[in-house]
């Protein structure tokens, strides 16, 4: 018989601590790109907002391209905000996006409304969202015009984002979660599964 190993605790903790630098790195990252062109941004600033030294941003991303083509994917984003059934999709997404800003302060879809200060990294993040976001929800739509329902019931979701994260609003930003649900989910269903 052979012994089943299991990994001691020093590995798991070192495992969580680093997924835990990644995500602060990453953070950051998106931090630094929502308020300032790509060219500008160094490794350094990257760092010092995550609480890092640049050469663990290195060894974990290999170096600034590498590190911004993992901000500049949606991919992941949008694993976690298609995770539901086409049927429950828009409450689903809705609620996504409002506890993506109460519990990490940012909606990683929002990234997009910085592409025009970007230049040509802008295109990046429109080429993109385009097709890890917005043609991967319309691949699960069915019936006519999955397309232009997808850009709309996305476009319906950056509205509300927009409203609570960027401009703050008041009215919203006291609402319980659940209660803005019920109100814009339907809004963006009717998108889904007209």
């Amino acid at each position: 018989m052979s012994a089943v190993s299991t990994p001691s605790p020093t590995t798991t903790t070192a495992r969580r601590d680093a997924e835990a630098t990644k995500a602060a790195i990453l953070r950051a990252a998106r931090y630094l790109l929502a308020r300032t062109p790509h060219a500008d941004i160094t490794l350094k600033a990257v760092a010092e907002r995550a609480g890092v030294s640049p050469p663990l941003i290195v060894k974990y991303f290999g170096n600034k391209d590498a590190l911004f083509a993992r901000v500049m994917s949606f991919e992941s984003d949008a694993t976690d905000l298609f995770d539901a059934p086409l049927d429950e999709l828009g409450r689903h997404m809705v609620r996504h996006v409002l506890t993506g800003q109460i519990e990490r302060g940012a909606d990683p879809l929002l990234r997009i409304a910085f592409a025009p200060i970007q230049g040509a990294h802008g295109d990046i993040l429109r080429v993109n969202f385009r097709s890890q976001v917005v043609e991967r929800l319309a691949e699960r739509l069915q019936g006519p015009d999955a397309g232009l329902r997808a850009e709309l019931a996305v476009g319906t979701l950056l509205g509300l984002g927009v409203m609570y994260g960027i401009a703050r609003g008041t009215e919203l930003r006291a609402s319980a979660v659940e209660d803005v649900v019920d109100r814009y989910a339907p809004t963006v269903q009717a998108h889904l599964t007209p």
